[in-house]
């Protein structure tokens, strides 16, 4: 058994987060073609038996496109007012594609405050629940449309870190423009090399993080990292690929050597 399928096989219930860079053009307007096969691979491992939790983001993009603005927004309310805008087309497009494969979809709108609370956090875990247990594919995102810095995640990585531990999932898929995690910089240096397995999160792998990512997105690999610490704290592993890749979820699943696995810590 190699370390792919040790940690790998046995996948029932999983987290699946794409970011903007992958769901939208370089224009800001929802690219179709990208978002239909992820919805394709989804619908796939649910009808194989799989829960799947998709955490997306893309409103803030999808509102851009909507209103015809030509780059990201600079201050809160003009953010919130594309999110508001995005969301409601962003969803639309996400139950008539998982609808055209049988499919039905539930929307979880998620801040950080709705996790300070023993209680809030039992509502949440049980509406997740409540959907899963009826066959309904929950897609998660932060409410940047109301949401303010102090109660907000920042980043639907760190997001769809928690969601996979408030669930108990068994993996956390992230879904970006880059293969991987690399040894330094693959944009400045032409020789790095990708990283397939961290079997800890240590001061050598974060400082081997970049910056930012797209002018779309909020999260860089340091996010995806911070992510890794959080899920792999509690027993999970996660992985970091490619979503421009053909069935790069399913190939995840099957132990092919996509991207970079972030080994779980035993509980």
């Amino acid at each position: 058994m190699n370390t792919r399928e040790q940690y790998l096989g046995n996948v029932k219930k999983l987290v699946v987060k794409v970011g903007s860079s992958t769901l939208t053009h370089p224009s800001g307007l929802l690219n179709f073609y990208k978002i239909e096969h992820i919805v394709r691979q989804l619908a796939d491992l649910h009808n194989q038996g799989i829960k799947v939790i998709l955490v997306s983001s893309g409103a803030i993009g999808a509102g851009l496109g909507k209103l015809r603005l030509k780059e990201r927004p600079k201050t809160i309310p003009e953010k919130q007012a594309a999110a508001a805008v995005g969301q409601g087309v962003l969803m639309h497009t996400y139950e008539k594609l998982f609808a055209e494969y049988g499919q039905i979809v539930g929307q979880m709108l998620i801040t950080r405050e709705d996790l300070s609370s023993k209680k809030r956090v039992v509502n949440v875990q049980n509406t997740f629940s409540a959907l899963l247990d009826n066959g309904i594919i929950p897609i998660v995102n932060e409410n940047d449309a109301t949401v303010v810095d102090e109660i907000k995640f920042g980043d639907n990585d760190t997001l769809s870190a928690r969601v996979a531990c408030l669930i108990e999932a068994d993996l956390l898929i992230l879904l970006s423009d880059i293969d991987g995690l690399y040894d330094s910089n693959p944009s400045t240096n032409k020789n790095a090399m990708l990283i397939h397995t961290v079997e800890e999160v240590n001061e050598k792998v974060i400082n081997s993080a970049g910056g930012a990512g797209s002018k779309l997105g909020t999260g860089g690999m340091a996010t995806k990292i911070k992510a890794a610490t959080i899920t792999t704290e509690q027993g999970i592993s996660m992985v970091i690929a490619n979503g421009e890749k053909q069935e790069v979820i399913q190939n995840i699943l099957n132990f092919d050597n996509e991207g970079t696995l972030f080994i779980r810590k035993n509980k």
